[in-house]
C-alpha cells in the first residue's frame, strides 16, 4: 500500500510539473499578452469613441379589447337606448399597430424620410429636425418626392447666406435665406431658426430616402408587445441613435393608431346616419300623400267634428286599432330593412330600429360587427388573408340568415295582422250603425298615424346616432409617453471593454497554441529521452556569438562551461576503453545541427587539458571546418584517400589559432562512399591514434548517406547531435534504431542550440547562449523574441 501511495505520489507530481511546464510555455510570451490587451482596449475605445450611441425610448398603452377589460365602450352611457360599439381583438389591435399604412402616416407627417447630419472633423452625428440651426422646407411632397434618393449639403456661409454643395462637395449654388431654391427633387427653402445658432463653415448633411425603405426600416426596428397576459396595455419600444426622434415617431405612432380607429368607429354612425336620412325623406313624402287624403276626403264628404262623432265606437275599438298600427309598423320597418339588404350588399346594416325579433336585432350587430372587422384588417392585408377569407363566409352566412329571418318576420306578422283585422271586422259588424264616411276616415287616419309614428322614431334614432358620433373616443389610452433614458443602450461600454480584454488575451494565446501545435521541431531533452532513449551527453546552450570556437582557456561563459562538463561526461563514457588514443566520432540526422559546431569544440576543448588532439573532417561531402576556421583548403582527406603516396602527416595540418592538428576534409570527391571504404581511412585514423591521445571524427550526417555508418566501427565514443528548435521530431525514430540496433557503437546524444531563455523553447538558430556576452540584436527585437 505504501509503495502504490509513493506511485501515486510520484504520478501526481508529474502531472503537476506537466502544467507548470505549460503554463511557463505561455507566461515567456507575456509580452504579447500585454501588447494584445493593449492593442484590444485602445481598438474598443476607439470603436466607441466614433460609434454613434443608441437610446432606446418606450411608451405604454391601454387598448380597448374585447377579451382583457380595455377601455370601455364609447355609447356605455346610452346603453339604455339599445345601444352598443363593436369590440375588438386585442391580438388585432397589435397588429394594425405595426401594420405599414400607420407606418407611412408616421413617416410623412414628420417628415423623417429626410436625415440630417452634422459633419465633425472626425465623426458625422445624426440630428433631429428640432435639433437644426435651420428649418428646410420641401414644397413638392409628391410620388416623385417620396420615391427620391439624393443627398446634398447646407454649408453656412454667414447669417445670410448659405452654400449648396453636391455629395461630393463640389459647391452647386449660393442662396440667400428664404430664397426658392430650385433642386433636381423639387423646390425648397432654408430659413434660419435662430441666427445665434448659426456658425460659418458648419455643414449639414441632408439625405433624402425613399419612402418604403424609411417605413421598412423603423417597422423592423420598433417592438410592440404586451406588457401582461391579463391586461391590455401595449409596449412600444424603439432603438435609434437620436433619442428626440425616437420620442417623435413613438408618440406619433400612436396618435396615427387613435384617429385611424376614430375614424373607424364613426363608420357605422355615420351609414346609419345615411341610412335615417333617406328614409326620412321617403317617409315624409308619404306622409303628405296621406294628409292630402284626409283633407279631400272630410271636403267630400262635408265633415267636420269626426273624432266627436266616433268618440262611442273607439273607445272599444282602441286596443285593436293600437296592435294593428304596431304590426304594421313592423312590416313597414322588415321592408325596409329588406329593401336596403337587397340594394346595399356591402354597406352596413342599420342597427337598433326597433324590430319585434330580438333574434334579428343580434344578427345584425354582429353582421355589421364581422363587416367593420373585414374592412379594418384589409388596410393592412389582402383579400387572399385566410382571416379575410373566413371573415367573408361569415358574413355571406349571416346575411342570408338574416334575410331568411326578416321573410318569416314578415310572415308572422301577416299572420297577426289578418288575426287582429278579422277580431276588428267583427267589432264593424256590431257597429254597422257608424257612418261609412267614419269607417273610411279611420282608415286615412290610421295610415297617418303609421307614418306619424315611424317618422318620429326615426327622427329620434337619427338624434341617437348624433349623440353617438360625437362621443366616439379614440381606441388607446396613453399610460406613459414615449420617454427614453438618457444613457444608451448601446454600444454597451462595459461589455465591449470586457470583450476586448478577452480577446487581446484569447488571439495571442490562440496563435501561440497554433505555433505550438502545428509545431514539430525537438526542444528539450526530456522529448530526446523518451524517444531514443540514449544516454543524453549534455547539452550547448544558444549563444549570439560568431565565433566558431567558443572555449579558450579564458572563457568562463555558459558555452564554455558546458564544453568543459561535455569533456567530463565523455572521459566517464570513455573510462571502459583500454586503448591509449581515443576515437570520438561527431554526427547527425540532418545537415545543419551544428555537428562539426561541437567537433571543432569538442577537440578545443580537449586539447586544454595538455592532450594531444587530431579533428579529422570525414564529411567529405559538404566540408565545413576550414570554413569555421576561416583557413584557406589545402590538401586533406580525400586527397589521401585518392593518393596512395601521399602519407597522413603529408595532410596534418596545425592551425595558429587553436591547440590541435587537424586533417582537412580535402575537395569533394565524386565517389566519398567508394573513397572511404578503400582501406586508406583506417590508415588515417590509426596514424591518429598512435600519435595522439584524443581523435575526433567529423562524419556525415546519418540520414542523408551511409558515410557515417561505414564508419561508425572505429568510434570508441560516438556522440549524436540534436539541435534544438531545428530537428523534426519525427526524424528521432532514426537515433532510436540506431541505438537500439547498436549501429553507432558506445552512442549518446548532444543537445545542440539549447534556449535557456526560453525554459528549452524556442525557435532560434544561433549558436550557443553566454553570459557576459553583448547582445546586438535590436530592443524591438529583444524585446518580442
Amino acid at each position: 500500500m505504501q509503495h502504490d501511495n509513493q506511485l501515486n505520489e510520484v504520478s501526481f507530481n508529474d502531472d503537476a510539473i506537466n502544467l507548470r511546464e505549460e503554463i511557463e510555455k505561455y507566461v515567456y510570451h507575456w509580452k504579447w499578452f500585454v501588447l494584445g490587451v493593449v492593442v484590444a482596449l485602445v481598438s474598443a475605445f476607439l470603436y466607441l469613441r466614433y460609434t454613434s450611441n443608441q437610446y432606446q425610448v418606450s411608451s405604454t398603452i391601454l387598448v380597448e379589447g374585447d377579451s382583457k377589460g380595455g377601455l370601455p365602450s364609447e355609447l356605455s352611457a346610452f346603453q339604455d337606448l339599445g345601444l352598443s360599439s363593436p369590440t375588438s381583438s386585442f391580438e388585432n389591435e397589435i397588429e394594425l399597430l405595426k401594420s405599414r399604412s400607420l407606418m407611412e402616416h408616421v413617416v410623412k407627417d414628420l417628415g423623417i424620410n429626410v436625415t440630417y447630419y452634422n459633419k465633425g472633423r472626425v465623426k458625422t452625428s445624426e440630428l433631429f429636425a428640432t435639433q437644426l440651426p435651420i428649418k428646410i422646407n420641401f414644397f413638392n411632397k409628391d410620388s416623385i418626392f417620396y420615391n427620391e434618393k439624393s443627398s446634398f449639403v447646407v454649408l453656412i456661409k454667414s447669417d445670410t447666406t448659405f452654400g449648396l454643395l453636391n455629395s461630393e462637395g463640389e459647391e452647386l449654388s449660393v442662396h440667400a435665406f428664404g430664397e426658392n431654391v430650385m433642386t433636381d427633387f423639387g423646390e425648397l427653402t432654408i430659413t434660419p431658426i435662430n441666427d445665434k445658432d448659426l456658425v460659418k463653415g458648419s455643414e449639414i448633411i441632408v439625405k433624402i430616402s425613399p419612402l418604403k425603405n424609411v417605413v421598412g426600416s423603423y417597422l423592423n426596428r420598433i417592438q410592440i408587445s404586451e406588457v401582461n397576459k391579463k391586461a391590455s396595455v401595449i409596449k412600444l419600444s424603439l432603438t435609434d441613435p437620436v433619442k428626440l426622434k425616437a420620442e417623435a415617431i413613438v408618440n406619433n405612432l400612436v396618435k396615427q393608431y387613435n384617429l385611424d380607429a376614430v375614424d373607424d368607429k364613426s363608420l357605422i354612425g355615420k351609414n346609419t346616419n345615411l341610412f335615417i336620412n333617406e328614409r326620412l325623406k321617403i317617409i315624409n313624402e308619404d306622409l303628405l300623400q296621406v294628409e292630402v287624403g284626409a283633407e279631400d276626403f272630410k271636403k267630400k264628404n262635408n265633415l267636420t267634428d269626426i273624432a266627436s262623432e266616433a268618440t262611442l265606437v273607439l273607445g272599444t275599438r282602441s286596443e285593436l286599432e293600437a296592435k294593428i298600427i304596431e304590426l304594421s309598423t313592423q312590416l313597414k320597418l322588415v321592408a325596409f330593412v329588406q329593401e336596403h339588404l337587397k340594394s346595399n350588399a356591402e354597406d352596413l346594416i342599420p342597427a337598433n330600429l326597433g324590430l319585434a325579433d330580438s333574434g334579428i336585432e343580434g344578427s345584425t350587430l354582429a353582421y355589421n360587427e364581422l363587416l367593420l372587422e373585414r374592412n379594418r384588417i384589409l388596410q393592412s392585408s389582402s383579400t387572399l388573408n385566410p382571416v379575410i377569407i373566413n371573415l367573408e363566409t361569415q358574413i355571406r352566412n349571416l346575411r342570408t340568415s338574416i334575410l331568411q329571418s326578416l321573410t318569416n318576420l314578415v310572415a308572422s306578422l301577416n299572420i297577426s295582422l289578418a288575426d287582429v283585422q278579422q277580431q276588428e271586422y267583427r267589432l264593424k259588424s256590431k257597429l254597422s250603425e257608424v257612418p261609412r264616411q267614419e269607417r273610411e276616415y279611420r282608415n286615412i287616419e290610421r295610415q297617418q298615424q303609421i307614418i306619424e309614428a315611424l317618422y318620429l322614431y326615426l327622427l329620434q334614432k337619427r338624434e341617437e346616432n348624433a349623440i353617438t358620433l360625437a362621443v366616439t373616443l379614440p381606441n388607446a389610452k396613453i399610460i406613459d409617453m414615449a420617454y427614453g433614458s438618457d444613457l444608451p443602450v448601446a454600444p454597451k461600454r462595459n461589455i465591449i471593454y470586457l470583450a476586448a480584454l478577452l480577446l487581446g488575451v484569447i488571439v495571442p494565446f490562440g496563435v501561440i497554441y497554433i505555433m505550438f501545435l502545428l509545431d514539430n521541431k525537438i526542444h528539450t531533452k526530456k522529448e530526446i529521452e523518451k524517444i531514443v532513449k540514449a544516454p543524453i551527453l549534455g547539452d550547448v546552450p544558444k549563444t549570439n556569438s560568431l565565433k566558431k570556437i567558443v572555449v579558450s582557456e579564458n572563457d568562463r561563459d555558459s558555452i564554455a562551461e558546458s564544453f568543459r562538463l561535455l569533456r567530463t561526461n565523455m572521459n566517464f563514457m570513455l573510462s571502459g576503453i583500454q586503448s591509449k588514443a581515443k576515437t570520438i566520432f561527431v554526427t547527425s540526422t540532418v545537415s545543419g545541427e551544428g555537428k562539426t559546431f561541437i567537433a571543432l569544440n569538442i577537440a578545443s576543448v580537449l586539447a586544454l587539458t595538455d592532450k594531444k588532439v587530431l579533428l579529422i573532417g570525414a564529411d567529405i561531402r559538404k566540408p565545413k571546418i576550414t570554413e569555421y576556421l576561416n583557413i584557406k583548403s589545402g590538401k586533406g582527406l580525400t586527397h589521401f584517400l585518392m593518393d596512395s603516396k601521399l602519407t597522413p602527416s603529408d595532410i596534418v595540418e596545425h592551425v595558429a589559432e587553436t591547440n590541435f592538428d587537424m586533417i582537412d576534409s580535402g575537395v569533394i570527391a565524386p565517389n566519398p562512399s567508394e573513397l572511404l571504404m578503400n582501406g586508406r581511412f583506417e590508415e588515417a585514423l590509426a596514424y591518429g591514434k598512435q600519435h595522439y591521445d584524443y581523435v575526433i571524427v567529423d562524419t556525415a550526417p546519418v540520414n542523408l548517406v551511409t558515410d557515417t555508418l561505414l564508419l561508425g566501427h572505429f568510434a570508441d565514443l560516438f556522440i549524436y547531435v540534436i539541435r534544438a528548435n531545428y530537428l523534426d521530431k519525427r526524424l528521432l525514430e532514426i537515433p532510436k534504431q540506431l541505438y537500439l540496433e547498436k549501429r553507432l557503437p558506445n552512442m549518446s546524444v548532444l543537445v545542440n542550440d539549447v534556449n535557456y531563455e526560453k525554459g528549452g523553447y524556442g525557435y532560434g538558430y544561433g549558436y550557443g547562449y553566454g553570459y557576459g556576452e553583448q547582445d546586438h540584436t535590436p530592443w524591438w527585437k529583444r524585446l518580442f523574441k
